[in-house]
């Protein structure tokens, strides 16, 4: 009998061991794998990129560069239309790359009157930082931006909106929880919590195994960001009755329309100030393909993407540089970067409504 009894808590101390080496060394895994989807967003090389980037804007839209703290790091920013005195959209960008990816869109919002502030988040673009921590960070970036905003004379004197794109889009919405003098926001593409994107994307890397994976990622938000962990979205909505437009595509094959999306939680939206665009056309309703124009969507369908498929197949994941760079320097730049009018269209009517 006591022999009997041995076993068992020797088999019971064995089976703890294990849990806990188990629990550790997904852990660990976690965080490796963490630290790479967000490690730098750098702008590439502009051989191997069809984005105009500011040196192609800087003759007919001059910026003012500032800087501001966000935690430990200095983030750069930029004024845009700072004769305009409409109003000052802050504009958060999307994650692995800075707002120069925006510029289309910021440029022509200049054009219609706006000013513009855009910066650089944690680790992205021009900023500092080693990487850009996670999808929390983008929220608390915002809420610098804005205290930055607030307190310079220029820009503080103007009512003030937000506008962001998918990491962006969270913080847009997000930051409603913060405390700023706030007329209207934008967001597009946005999830409602850090937790419900990360679990959203293991599930498409893991499949149905994904759950095992769960506490972790949970675990490795929380120890990230503490208490900024868990801002929602849906609850920044909430907490004010200021207008908000929610723009996501029903295709979004990152930020799932009926899973993570602002947007999912419609029915959870209690203010009587929130609109909704859901863009469906085939081949313009994902993540951020309703930013295309008609003539670029039929330019990639026809152009584009066989050229990329058939590199794709020749070379599987490594492609030549010099094969890369004669596929860049292919692209029609003027079709690559086009921007829908109806987006533009839609963000500046919404915002001259929410000055009235």
């Amino acid at each position: 009998m006591r022999k009997a009894k041995s076993k068992k808590r020797i088999l019971l101390v064995v089976i703890a061991i294990l849990l806990v080496i188990s629990i550790v060394v997904g852990y660990i895994i976690t965080c490796v794998e963490m630290n790479k989807n967000f490690g730098r967003g750098d702008y590439p090389e502009r051989r191997f990129a069809a984005t105009y980037f500011y040196d192609h804007y800087e003759n007919d839209y001059p910026r003012q560069d500032v800087s501001f703290m966000s935690g430990e790091n200095t983030l750069k920013g930029y004024i845009y239309g700072s004769s305009n005195d409409r109003g000052v959209i802050a504009f958060a960008h999307g994650i692995g790359g800075g707002h120069e990816y925006y510029l289309k869109l910021i440029t022509r919002l200049v054009d219609r009157g706006w000013c513009v502030f855009a910066y650089d988040g944690t680790g992205s673009g021009t900023s500092e930082g080693e990487g850009s921590k996670g999808l929390a960070q983008s929220v608390l970036d915002l809420d610098k931006a804005l205290d930055f905003i607030e307190s310079d004379p220029q820009l503080g004197s103007l009512d003030t909106y937000v506008l962001g794109h998918s990491w962006g889009g969270y913080a847009a919405a997000a930051v409603l929880n913060f405390d700023h003098d706030i007329k209207g926001c934008v967001s597009m593409s946005g999830y409602n919590t850090p937790y419900e994107q990360l679990a959203e994307s293991c599930d498409s890397m893991f499949g149905k195994a994904s759950f095992l994976l769960y506490p972790f990622i949970w675990t490795y938000n929380k120890m990230k960001f503490g208490k900024d962990s868990s801002w929602s979205a849906v609850d920044g909505i909430n907490k004010t009755d200021i207008p908000v437009l929610v723009i996501h595509g029903s295709n979004d094959e990152i930020i799932g329309f009926e899973n993570s999306a602002i947007i999912a939680h419609k029915d959870e939206i209690t203010n009587p100030n929130v609109e909704y665009k859901v863009f469906s056309e085939e081949g313009r309703s994902g993540h951020n393909t309703y930013f295309y124009t008609p003539e670029y969507k039929e330019y990639k369908e026809k152009v584009l993407t066989p050229k990329s498929e058939a590199l794709k197949e020749k070379y599987g994941s490594d492609i030549p540089e010099d094969e890369l760079e004669e596929y860049y320097s292919s692209i029609d730049k003027e079709l690559y970067n086009g921007f829908n009018q109806e987006v533009i269209d839609l963000i500046d009517v919404f915002f001259t409504k929410c000055c009235e």
